[in-house]
């Protein structure tokens, strides 16, 4: 009699783990098969697991101006998205706070700066700068595939009002080798035009890790539409990997200010050969767009900064009427490996295809 009780007490224990076991997998995403997408509204925050491991998270901090995804990972785990300011790691350059992540924003709308918002800003700057502002999550959905982001913003200028109400949907893929996310993102003007003033700050950008930068010898200054001057220190060979190439052929810094399909970032992550690309969609206003692709780490495409990039030759001033809408379509590409001219045109014949 007393066997059978031990037996029964240790049934019973094996199925209170399984059972805590499954617990636990479940409010982590630990164990989950496919892309699972965790909503977190306390902690402003959505996060996405591919086979229970982080892939990327949408967040929505109140000191960061606008919603973004951060960090971005590889396949392995390797995070490509540098953690200044919001997650500093060590080395890390502290230039530019106001670039965190993956988003989407602009420098000049309507005489308004969405791009350069950060608490870095100074004070007698704030008049001039907007803020966007996470308003609704519309779909969190997980599947063996793919996982499904929706939600919304508002576009807010200094006197708080809303010039544009943002609805996005993020498609988060993963293979073995690959972490893919679509962007879809439709911009609607609401009681007055938008119009996105001709300059160089933006649009749809992403900031490296320091191993994805480019090498160079010397100190570089950079200066902003407003005229404050940024130093960026010298990058050194082996601690930054990072080389460019756009589907024109242009390589490392050539990229900037050049036009292209898309651009892809090689460079060696934790020991680690990877590839970071970004996709214009042929649909897009201003397409192909201009990169703005600097080697510190700011992998940005802007479809609408062709006075600064063309020296002043062209000049193109996007505007969306009241109540009318434009949308904008862009893959973010993080595969494990270098990958050739080839294999990216090969990708981004797959995004037109499949994106519609």
């Amino acid at each position: 009699m007393r066997e059978h009780k031990t037996l029964l007490k240790i049934v019973l224990l094996c199925f209170a783990c399984l059972v805590a076991g499954t617990w636990i997998a479940r409010g982590t995403g630990e164990g989950k098969t496919g892309v699972t997408v965790v909503r977190n509204d306390a902690a402003r925050r959505v996060d996405i697991l591919v086979d229970g491991k982080a892939f990327a998270s949408y967040v929505y901090p109140v000191n960061v101006y606008k919603p973004i995804l951060f960090p971005l990972r590889s396949p392995s785990g390797n995070i490509v998205t540098r953690g200044f300011p919001l997650e500093p790691r060590p080395g890390e350059s502290k230039d530019h706070p106001h670039h965190t992540g993956a988003w989407f924003n602009y420098g000049d709308v309507n005489g308004v700066d969405f791009w350069g918002h950060s608490d870095a800003t100074k004070p007698e700057e704030l008049k001039k700068m907007g803020t966007i502002f996470h308003r609704s999550i519309k779909e969190a959905k997980s599947g063996k595939d793919h996982g499904e982001l929706e939600v919304t913003a508002d576009w807010v200028i200094p006197d708080g009002s809303t010039i544009l109400r943002e609805e996005t949907e993020y498609v988060f893929r993963a293979t073995a080798d690959s972490r893919i996310i679509d962007r879809t993102t439709k911009l609607t003007a609401l009681d007055k035009r938008a119009r996105f003033n001709d300059t160089k700050e933006g649009a749809f950008a992403i900031r490296v890790a320091k191993s994805l930068e480019h090498p160079s010898k010397d100190q570089q200054v950079f200066t902003d539409a407003r005229g404050n001057k940024t130093a960026v220190g010298k990058k050194e060979a082996g601690a930054a990997t990072g080389f460019y190439l756009s589907s024109e052929g242009k390589t490392g810094d050539e990229v900037w200010g050049t036009r292209g399909r898309w651009v892809i970032l090689t460079g060696m992550v934790n020991g680690e050969p990877l590839t970071l690309g970004i996709f214009d969609y042929p649909k897009n206003p201003g397409y192909p767009t201009y990169w703005h692709a600097r080697g510190y780490g700011l992998f940005s495409a802007n479809p609408f900064g062709w006075k600064d990039f063309t020296n002043k030759k062209e000049e193109f001033n996007f505007a969306i009427e009241p109540k009318q809408s434009a949308t904008f379509r862009w893959r973010v590409w993080i595969w494990s490996g270098k990958a050739s001219a080839d294999q990216a045109e090969g990708q981004y014949k797959k995004f037109v295809s499949e994106v519609k």
